[in-house]
């Protein structure tokens, strides 16, 4: 991919919004519904103003201030990821991630590794750790990692963030800690007790060290072609700098744009919302927990453990919520994993209908977070209430099928029920994919991936609909249905990649699962069929802004 400037004009960032320069891309394959063929595209003030073919390319050469010659290069609608902890997707970038951890002896040396590494740390932190695939399937104890640390605050966030080890160093920073819900002795913390011990964790990170995460996270997303990214922020889980700080950071520098919600309840999380300039007040305001911590809230108990998990929020409270938000003008939305945890929410939808009319409930566009155990009935409440499903495809990608940690959890019938994307386009309800990351990292064209390759067939989805989920699908679930495609007027959110040839994919197996047949006269995308290698970020660009240049350019 190359660039030139035409004559008598400077060599100012073409994509600088501040600079209103003009540009064309030409000479590769754009991605839009607007023309099936387009292989150019011209971006004016931030947005885009044309897309068409090559011949037609010829016209606009002589009066932009840039044309960018794409050498076969495919340009897409930039990713929104729609659902991110972005200061602690940092803080796993920078410090210890034990993601890769094999067994238990892998994850102990790694921190004591990482304690050696870092002797000056108030609190030592790490994420990603998985006992469920780890041979014993047992977490490290807190003796163990006291010995590995030499007696230092340690803090490990199990890989679903709902639940956590810590060393004794640590525990000793939090008063009344062995008295709070979720504390067992020498088990993970889960509920208000990890809570408590994120907080004190989190609060020895200084102003810097959270800025330069953000930094990080941000970059990273930038790199992989994310132009935007919800950020799911909430008293539980961070607090009001670090959320503030992150939306200040997003304004002042060049990078994905963030669109933040404040997951507090009621008429006081509201009023937050609103001060902290969140677009709702959403996002992890937990209804339950999650599968691989036994704390997502059930019908009928796990597999592997004698309860139901735990419930956070009755379909009262949700009610009562999304109420006050309703009447605020903000969006409503909800973390719900368990399948008795989404009907509380589609009952406390049902129960807000009733008092404010369905018409207003459905124009607020409420979202629910997760949303993994569905039935035929919740699917139907999402789309009678206009709930926007959040949703994580690489979720089943890392614990599906008939070995992984749901069929562990809840055995291999009720786990090939999960996150069931096919049921929920059917029934007309709005998909947004995201990561939640750092649970899964950012890997937009893998979570397509991972939605039209689903490990159970009947859930699977064309590569279309989920580049659409994920792309277009994040935009709408924020109320912006202009943009996250590339059609005149929309802003100039794109990526630009390299890529294989382009195919036209689809889940069934009755038909041809890809074609090249340019006849069909629907965009193609990359071949995401497994092994197949992901197209490579080399441009991103944000309101005609290049926030991201790949090596190779």
């Amino acid at each position: 991919m190359s660039q030139s400037t035409a004559p008598g004009n400077d060599a100012r960032d073409p994509q600088d919004p501040h600079s209103h320069r003009t540009v064309l891309l030409r000479g590769g394959d754009v991605h839009s519904p607007a023309d099936p063929f387009a292989t150019a595209m011209v971006v004016e003030r931030g947005h885009v103003a044309w897309v068409g073919s090559e011949g037609a390319a010829d016209a606009f050469a002589d009066g932009v201030d840039d044309v960018v010659h794409l050498e076969g290069a495919l340009v897409t609608p930039a990713f929104t990821d729609a659902h991110v902890h972005t200061t602690a997707t940092g803080l796993a970038l920078t410090g210890l991630d034990l993601s890769g951890a094999r067994s238990l002896d892998d994850a102990l040396a790694a921190v004591r590794q990482h304690a050696a590494a870092r002797p000056h740390d108030t609190v030592l932190l790490g994420h990603g750790w998985d006992a469920a695939r780890w041979p014993g399937g047992r977490p490290p104890t807190r003796a163990e990692l006291d010995e590995a640390t030499g007696g230092r605050p340690l803090y490990l966030s199990r890989i679903d963030v709902h639940s956590a080890v810590a060393t004794t160093a640590l525990l000793d920073l939090v008063p009344g800690i062995t008295g709070r819900a979720g504390f067992r002795p020498d088990a993970p913390l889960t509920g208000d007790a990890h809570h408590g011990v994120r907080a004190a964790a989190l609060a020895a990170v200084t102003p810097r060290q959270r800025t330069e995460a953000q930094r990080a996270a941000l970059r990273r997303a930038a790199s992989l072609g994310i132009g935007s990214v919800h950020e799911c922020a909430g008293p539980e889980i961070s607090d009001e700098d670090d959320f503030t700080g992150l939306l200040r950071l997003a304004a002042e520098e060049p990078g994905p744009r963030v669109i933040g919600y404040w997951a507090e309840q009621g008429q006081e999380g509201v009023e937050r919302a609103r001060q902290l300039g969140a677009l709702g007040a959403a996002g992890d305001l937990f209804v339950d927990g999650a599968l691989g911590s036994h704390t997502a809230c059930l019908h009928e108990p796990y597999a592997d453990a004698a309860h139901t998990g735990t419930a956070h929020l009755d379909s009262a409270a949700v009610a009562a919520h999304v109420v006050a938000c309703t009447e605020a003008g903000l969006q409503a939305g909800f973390h719900a994993i368990g399948d008795a945890a989404v009907t509380s929410v589609v009952d406390g939808m049902r129960q807000a209908a009733e008092k404010l009319g369905l018409a207003r409930v459905r124009a607020a566009r409420h979202r629910v977070e997760h949303a993994e155990m569905l039935t035929p009935e919740t699917i139907a409440g999402f789309a009678e209430f206009g709930l926007t499903a959040s949703v994580q495809p690489a979720f089943d990608a890392l614990w599906g099928g008939e070995d992984g940690m749901y069929a562990q959890r809840l055995g291999a019938e009720r786990a090939r029920t999960l996150n069931p994307y096919a049921a929920l386009l059917r029934a007309g309800v709005p998909l947004a994919f995201g990561s939640d990351s750092p649970v899964t990292p950012l890997d937009p064209w893998g979570t397509v991936r991972a939605a039209a390759f689903h490990r159970t067939p009947g859930h699977r989805v064309s590569v279309r609909a989920a580049f659409t989920a994920h792309t277009r699908g994040g935009w709408r679930a924020v109320g912006r249905d202009d943009a996250g495609v590339l059609v005149p007027g929309a802003p100039a959110d794109y990526a630009v990649w390299r890529t294989s040839d382009l195919v036209v994919q689809t889940p069934d197996d009755r038909v041809a699962r890809w074609s090249t047949d340019p006849r069909s006269g629907t965009p193609g995308l990359p071949d995401l069929s497994p092994g197949a290698e992901l197209p490579v970020c080399l441009r991103t660009v944000v309101g005609g802004r290049t926030v991201h240049v790949g090596p190779d350019e």
